[in-house]
């Protein structure tokens, strides 16, 4: 059965959201049962308190991070896409970008996101860099794979009728690479809202990174465990867009037919 993309990602984001609910429930008897520290480990109802008394601060500071996630994973994207599609066309760059990429996902992030922001200063670009650069590799990989993975008998048959490099490339290869990209979009989305996150941590004015940072060192823990409550939100929202953003489009692929 085919479900819709909208009513799908209600559902996700439902089943989601009643796991956290009984997660949520089960630490608050804990933490009541045990006695524990609030410096500790704060309860779930008290993270809920403090979320409530100020929803404009923490909606604030998730939009900047999502917005910093959102440009740096269409960067990361549209470069990876870019790389990988010359890298079908041509060995020789195949050998020469690959060997790079797999030394940039090899890279800590968290060794390159002070020397970006030491380079690009206190402003988004740098989180916009490292979300990208953090993005790249599992884009370029599945977008490297899905272009190459045509159907011989297809391909033979537009070239039987005289079609060009560029039309087979955007007529079949491209078609043949989104359900691809779509299993790396997946993951790279959170990716980018990890990388994100872990650049404000090096130089910020804003933002769910320099929140947790912050609050992290004034021992602030329910400020701390709100703001990592509403990124796990986040991720689980865009996770679910993004399904749905996938249902929708390869509605005929057999991969959607039972999602």
């Amino acid at each position: 059965m085919i479900r819709s993309g909208p009513r799908s990602a209600l559902i996700d984001i439902g089943v989601a959201a009643l796991t956290v609910i009984v997660l949520a429930a089960i630490l608050e008897i804990w933490t009541a049962a045990l006695r524990v520290p609030p410096y500790l480990f704060p309860a779930p109802s008290a993270v809920g308190a403090r979320l409530a008394r100020d929803p404009a601060f923490f909606a604030g500071e998730a939009s900047v991070t999502l917005v910093e996630a959102a440009a740096g994973f269409a960067l990361g994207t549209l470069l990876a896409f870019a790389a990988a599609s010359a890298m079908t066309f041509s060995r020789s760059l195949e050998r020469t970008i690959f060997p790079v990429a797999i030394l940039v996902k090899l890279t800590p992030v968290v060794a390159i996101a002070p020397l970006f922001t030491l380079w690009f200063g206190f402003g988004p670009f740098p989180k916009i860099a490292v979300a990208g650069l953090i993005t790249f590799f599992p884009m370029l990989v599945n977008a490297f794979v899905g272009l190459r993975s045509v159907d011989p008998q297809e391909l033979a048959f537009l070239q039987t009728l005289g079609a060009s490099a560029r039309e087979i490339f955007w007529r079949l290869r491209a078609p043949s690479a989104l359900p691809y990209l779509f299993s790396a979009a997946r993951v790279s989305a959170n990716l980018a809202l990890i990388g994100a996150v872990v650049a404000e941590w090096t130089g910020a004015e804003r933002g769910l990174g320099r929140t947790i940072f912050v609050a992290n060192a004034n021992l602030d823990l329910t400020t701390l465990f709100g703001a990592v409550l509403i990124l796990a939100g986040l991720g689980i929202v865009v996770n679910a867009a993004v399904g749905a953003l996938e249902r929708r489009i390869l509605h005929w692929h057999p991969i959607t037919l039972t999602a």
